[in-house]
């Protein structure tokens, strides 16, 4: 009999505890309840320190606390010294200061940013730290209940009588020592460095540098490197170059050079030692103004906060009934086919179900592959889709969608601890696997994303996950963005960010690019910009643009040599399909370059399509796009052409999608994000402070159509009026049509084509679509012809 692990469970979601949460998730209850914590710390701090003078006289008030005509000395009254004498006398003694001080870190967390995250280890660790101090207390006063508390005379004597006074006093320094080294880190280099310090160098550290001293040396070359206390300012001078001087702020370096008369070949070894001089340069540069920040130019710039998204019901609703229905038919297909099962498994996920089964010894795996269409008659169940085998595992999967889905929101993806905690270099959080589980990834490695799926099934959704994912994690220093919206629609809301994140031609009005002519220049512009971060990698000697920074904030790169930080640039296409239909040739072959060369520099593509086909999505882009994911698409063709495989066409809308990072194909459930949410990242965003403009790309200015040849009448072909009739009587202007009606080869007819350009008859090229025809007749063309300059 087969076997089943079925995990459940139950909805107890009420629209009662809905509201509660939304109320205490609003961020003026937050405030509010921050401001509350502080103060009520405070009144805490003040009745504890009263109560340490006065306890002996309050202590025998305290039980006419009703009483109108019993005083009390303690600071804040009756209630003041009742709270004091339960945690002071009754529980951790003098330990329980600690407690105020907790609380006013948790509410000033609160007041700034309506979460406990960060002080929830700071409770734990002080609760523990509470109780080593009173029962510390305990052992060395334990007549006085005032220092340890009762709980701390208590546990004391409790801990004597197993242990004896020695070993309670063994276990307490153990424990108080762990203590220190878990929490502080306090390890023995630690304490070495801090208590005793490395012996200071003196105000003005000499480094001198003799190369080669014996008398065969072609020079001699002194470095001296001062630190004036009052003015750094610097002199570099050269003897060599008579006496060129060049000013410096930072340091005050002498060079002195005494050139030999004897012509010697350049010493190795010098240009080695002058290299260490240039190290310990920035070391020293470092060590006095700390790395290069490259966001100080922003430096109050707040990330946006997770109350701007939405909260969702996301508890996954599993029906019982629903589950064993699905099992039982699944084994009475496979049994009517004589597959018999050793167990089956159920993992409910937002969007699907799977259901993995273990085959009987001997059962072919292709067969019950074979069954996908009757087992997904049985359990009458659209996009059903059999992994067979499970990668990693020895079992065959079968997802059965969920009759009740569950939406995965944004902001559930981006406060979860793998996205918050991730170190990536451009973590993008793209929503839950089945298991539930967030599921992010490094753009910087894919190194480019290539998004398909059929009209309305959740790529604009999926581009902006994409883009809130990184809006979350990285400063607009670190990261700009390149926008291209054929739609002119889907990506408008991220204009009010111009100045931060967005990149652009310049002169160009608006950053979001529309247009197919300005699509094609700004493809072109960041292929110089390519070429360009290239030759700074070259000349840094560094392989990619993460060691270039680090090599950059460490000052170990003159900014006068052209040196710069360099963020990331994420290109974003929103509709392929469309430039390639407009463009053709002139956006495949700059995407193709940018695709092929662009990673190590930190240039990444995000392209997505409506129309995965063949002529869309070439060879060349395919093989440099490794990641790619998939959302419904309407043909297993379409499948194939995105992901290699079937599948994408079995999916079932609605952000339910296919990821394949090169090797395994994981079934995802997008997170969603609605546009009111987006509104409010970007006005966030926008009201900030922002750069004075745009990060300008390189100017690119494009080439010209036709050539003055074309214009010349004299030089025109013979047959140029006849293919300017055949070409307005068809109104279509083609090259291929002059073949088939001249009888001419591709060169000559794709020459006159360029000759009827140049002459006003046809329009310029538009990729593989028809030229369109100017004239709308042949008398029209006649008066055209007739009235021009000869030339």
């Amino acid at each position: 009999m087969a076997k089943k692990k079925i995990t459940t469970k139950k909805n107890t979601t009420k629209p009662r505890f809905q509201k509660t949460k939304s109320f205490f998730g609003n961020r003026q209850t937050q405030t509010i309840i921050g401001l509350f914590v502080m103060l009520f710390s405070f009144f805490l701090l003040v009745s504890f320190i009263s109560y340490l003078f006065n306890w002996q006289d309050d202590q025998s008030q305290l039980s006419n606390f009703t009483d109108k005509n019993v005083t009390v000395k303690n600071l804040l009254g009756k209630i003041g010294a009742s709270i004091s004498h339960f945690f002071i006398y009754n529980s951790f003694g003098v330990a329980s200061l600690y407690f105020p001080i907790l609380l006013f870190f948790s509410g000033l967390l609160i007041f700034l940013k309506g979460s406990l995250l960060k002080v929830r280890k700071s409770w734990g660790w002080g609760i523990l730290g509470i109780l080593w101090i009173s029962i510390s207390f305990g052992f060395l006063a334990h007549k006085n209940s005032l220092f340890a508390g009762i709980i701390g005379y208590e546990l004391n004597t409790y801990l004597q009588q197993f242990l004896g006074k020695t070993g309670l006093i063994l276990v307490l320094l153990f424990l108080g020592f762990s203590y220190l080294v878990i929490r502080f880190k306090l390890t023995p280099e630690v304490i070495k460095n801090n208590f005793f310090p490395a012996r200071p160098k003196t105000d003005k550290p000499i480094i001198e540098n003799n190369i080669d001293t014996d008398s065969n040396s072609t020079t001699e070359t002194e470095v001296a490197i001062e630190f004036p206390l009052e003015k750094k300012e610097v002199l570099v001078s050269n003897t060599a170059n008579k006496g060129e001087n060049i000013l410096d702020k930072d340091l005050e370096i002498s060079i002195k050079e005494k050139p030999n008369t004897d012509n010697v070949a350049i010493d190795v070894d010098k240009i080695v030692d002058e290299n260490h001089v240039n190290e310990n340069l920035s070391d020293k540069l470092v060590a006095d103004f700390g790395e290069f920040d490259p966001t100080l130019e922003l430096s109050n710039y707040k990330f946006p906060t997770l109350n701007l998204l939405r909260d969702y019901n996301e508890v996954i609703s599993v029906d019982q009934e629903e589950l064993e229905l699905h099992k039982n038919r699944i084994v009475e297909t496979l049994n009517n086919y004589n597959i018999g099962i050793d167990r089956i498994k159920a993992t409910v996920g937002p969007t699907v179900t799977l259901y993995e089964i273990v085959p009987e010894a001997g059962i072919r795996i292709s067969k019950i592959k074979n069954l996908e269409d009757d087992i997904a008659l049985s359990l009458a169940a659209m996009g059903i889709r059999i992994i067979a085998p499970i990668p990693g595992k020895g079992t065959i999967g079968i997802e059965v969608p969920n009759k009740k889905p569950t939406m995965v929101s944004m902001k559930s993806v981006i406060s979860s601890t793998k996205f918050q905690n991730s170190e990536m270099e451009l973590p993008i959080a793209l929503g839950k696997t089945i298991s539930n589980e967030t599921f992010v990834i490094d753009l910087a490695k894919m190194p480019h994303l290539l998004m398909a799926g059929a009209t309305g099934q959740g790529k604009s959704v999926g581009l902006n996950a994409v883009l809130t994912s990184l809006l979350y994690k990285k400063h607009p220093a670190e990261v700009k963005f390149v926008l291209v919206d054929p739609k002119k629609v889907e990506l408008t809301l991220f204009n009010k960010i111009e100045r931060h994140y967005l990149a652009k031609l310049p002169d160009t009005e608006e950053a979001i690019i529309t247009d197919t002519t300005k699509v094609v220049n700004t493809l072109n512009s960041l292929c110089i910009e390519m070429d360009a971060r290239y030759d700074l990698l070259k000349i840094a000697m560094v392989r990619n643009i993460k060691e270039y920074n680090v090599k950059f904030k460490s000052r170990k790169l003159n900014p006068n040599d052209g040196h710069k930080y360099l963020p990331y640039i994420v290109l974003v296409i929103d509709e392929f399909a469309d430039l390639i239909m407009t463009a053709g040739k002139e956006i495949e072959t700059p995407i193709a370059r940018l695709a092929q060369l662009a990673r190590a520099i930190g240039i990444h593509l995000i392209v997505a399509t409506q129309r995965p086909s063949v002529n869309v999505i070439t060879g060349i882009i395919k093989a440099n796009f490794p990641a790619r994911a998939a959302f419904r698409v309407t043909s297993k063709i379409d499948s194939r052409t995105i992901l290699d495989g079937q599948g994408a066409d079995q999916l079932i809308g609605r952000g339910d999608m296919l990821f394949s990072g090169g090797n395994d194909i994981i079934r995802l459930q997008c997170a969603f994000v609605d546009t009111p949410e987006i509104d409010n990242i970007t006005n966030f965003i926008g009201s900030q402070r922002a750069y004075p403009n745009a990060y300008l790309l390189p100017e690119y200015s494009g080439e010209e159509v036709g050539t003055s040849l074309d214009n010349n009448i004299s030089e025109r072909d013979a047959l140029f009026r006849d293919a300017a009739l055949i070409i307005v009587h068809a109104q279509q202007g083609s090259a291929s049509l002059l073949q088939r009606k001249l009888k001419l080869g591709y060169n000559r007819a794709g020459r006159l084509i360029d000759q009827l350009e140049a002459a006003g008859i046809v329009g310029p090229f538009e990729g593989s679509k028809a030229r369109q025809v100017l004239v709308p007749d042949e008398m029209a063309l006649n008066q055209l012809l007739d009235n021009e300059p000869n030339s």
